[in-house]
C-alpha cells in the first residue's frame, strides 16, 4: 500500500515514531504477540506498520494483510447493514422490534425478588442499535445478575445455531432491565443480524457480501476463515486458568474454520486492517467510497450522534470502569466530550472495538482513520487504546 508523505497531511514524522516505540514496548516485553496499526487522512494512509508476530510457535511476522478476529468490530457493520434496509423504507426506528420479530411479543422483564413485570413500553428496533433494550451478554463480568446465568444456561454462542434460533433462544429469556430504562452491552446486534436476514430475505454473510464487503472490495472479511488463507491468520492469545499469556484459538483448529452456521451480527467476522479502513473511509466519507454508495449522508450523521438521554450516563461494561464524556449512536461509540473522558480526541469522533484489542475511530473534524490490531482476550486489560490515541494525535500537527 502507498505511503503518503506524513508531513503533507499534518503529521510529524518524528512524532509519528512514538507509535513504533509503544507498539515495541508491548511486544518486546511479552504482553502481546503482535500488532498493526495504521492512519488515514484525507483518504491517504500516512502511516501503516507491523509489529511483532502473528503467531509465535511458527514465528510468521505480523504482516499488514494479517487476518484478525474482529469480534464487536462486527457491530458497526451490522448496523451498516440494518441502516442500509431503513433507507429502503422497510422499517421505522421507533418500530417495536416484535412487529418483525413476534417472538419479543411476550418479552417480560426480571423484576424485584424474580417476579416477572410486562415491559413499560415495547422494545424498539432504535433500542437494539443502541443497547438499550435490556438484552444482555450473559456472565462474561465478575458480578452475574440472574438474568446472566439464565443467559448462560442458554448456549447462545453455540457457533452451530442459526440467527433465527439465537434470537429465538434471546426472546424467550427475561429482559434485564425495561427498555430505554438503561444503557447495557448486549446481544442486541445479534438480532439487528437476524432483523437483517427477516427484512431483506438474504441470510446475513450473502447480504454483507453481496451489500457491503464486494462493493468495497473487502476481500478478506467473512464470518469464516477460508482454509486458503490459514497462513495469514493470527493466533489468539491471551488469559488462560494458568497463565496471563495462553494459546486461546489456533488457525488450524479454530472456530471460524468452515461451516460456521451463526452468522453472528455481534462478533462473528474476521477481517484485516486494510478491509476495515475501506469500511471506516466509506463512514468518513458520508457513506460512499470510490463510487459506491453505501448510505446517504444524513444516515451515517444518524448513526454517528450520541442517541442516549443524559440519565443514562455515564455508560460503562458490567465490571469496568464507566466510558466518561462517551455517548452511544447506532452501532457506533461516540466522543462527546475529551476531557471528560480522559483521552485525546475530537468532539464527535466515533468508533468501537473488539474483545481480542482490535480499536478504530473515525474523526471527522480531522479527516481522520485510525486502527489497531492485535488478538488478546479479554481486550482493555492494558490501556493501549487509550495510549494509541495519545501517540496518534500528538503526532497530528496541523
Amino acid at each position: 500500500m502507498k505511503i503518503a508523505n506524513p508531513e503533507e497531511l499534518g503529521f510529524s514524522a518524528e512524532r509519528l515514531l512514538r507509535i513504533q516505540s509503544l507498539m515495541n514496548r508491548y511486544v518486546k516485553s511479552g504482553i502481546l504477540a503482535g500488532l498493526v496499526t495504521c492512519i488515514a487522512r484525507s483518504g491517504k494512509v500516512v502511516h501503516f506498520e507491523t509489529f511483532g508476530h502473528q503467531n509465535l510457535d511458527t514465528r510468521t511476522p505480523m504482516s499488514q494483510d494479517s487476518i484478525f478476529r474482529i469480534y464487536s468490530m462486527t457491530k458497526p457493520i451490522t448496523s451498516v447493514a440494518l441502516m442500509m434496509l431503513y433507507e429502503e423504507t422497510l422499517f421505522n426506528l421507533t418500530d417495536a422490534v416484535s412487529q418483525y420479530i413476534p417472538a419479543f411479543k411476550d418479552a417480560k422483564v426480571w423484576g424485584a425478588d424474580g417476579a416477572l413485570e410486562s415491559p413499560i413500553r415495547p422494545m424498539t428496533v432504535q433500542d437494539l442499535l443502541r443497547h438499550t433494550a435490556g438484552l444482555s451478554y450473559g456472565g462474561y463480568a465478575e458480578s452475574q445478575s440472574p438474568v446472566d446465568k439464565l443467559y448462560d444456561e442458554a448456549d447462545l454462542f453455540n457457533s452451530k445455531i442459526t440467527n433465527a434460533e439465537l434470537t429465538k433462544r434471546i426472546a424467550s429469556l427475561p429482559l434485564m432491565f425495561h427498555p430505554g430504562e438503561k444503557w447495557h452491552y448486549s446481544v442486541a446486534t445479534d438480532v439487528v443480524g437476524y432483523l437483517v436476514e427477516v427484512l431483506s430475505g438474504k441470510p446475513l454473510a450473502d447480504f454483507m457480501k453481496e451489500k457491503i464487503f464486494d462493493p468495497l472490495r473487502m476481500v478478506d472479511t467473512a464470518f469464516h476463515i477460508d482454509p486458503s488463507k490459514l497462513s495469514r491468520f493470527c493466533t489468539l492469545y491471551g488469559k488462560t486458568p494458568d497463565s496471563d499469556f495462553g494459546v486461546l484459538d489456533l488457525p488450524d483448529s479454530s472456530e471460524f474454520l468452515p461451516p460456521v452456521v451463526t452468522h453472528s451480527g455481534g462478533s462473528g467476522l474476521v477481517s484485516t486492517t486494510t478491509d476495515y479502513l475501506q469500511f471506516a473511509q466509506c463512514i468518513l466519507n458520508k457513506g460512499e467510497l470510490n463510487g459506491v454508495r453505501l448510505l446517504g449522508p444524513r444516515s451515517v450523521a444518524l448513526m454517528t450522534c450520541n442517541h442516549l438521554p443524559v440519565e443514562l450516563f455515564p455508560i460503562s461494561y458490567e465490571g469496568m470502569e464507566p466510558m466518561l464524556g462517551m455517548g452511544f449512536g447506532l452501532g457506533f461509540g461516540v466522543m462527546l466530550n475529551p476531557a471528560q473522558s480522559g483521552m485525546m480526541g475530537s468532539i464527535g469522533d466515533h468508533g468501537w472495538g473488539g474483545f481480542a484489542e482490535t480499536y478504530f475511530w473515525i474523526d471527522p473534524q480531522e479527516e481522520m482513520i485510525a486502527i489497531l490490531m492485535s488478538q488478546y482476550q479479554p481486550s482493555q486489560t492494558y490501556p493501549i487504546r487509550k495510549e494509541f490515541r495519545t501517540a496518534v494525535y500528538q503526532a497530528l500537527i496541523s
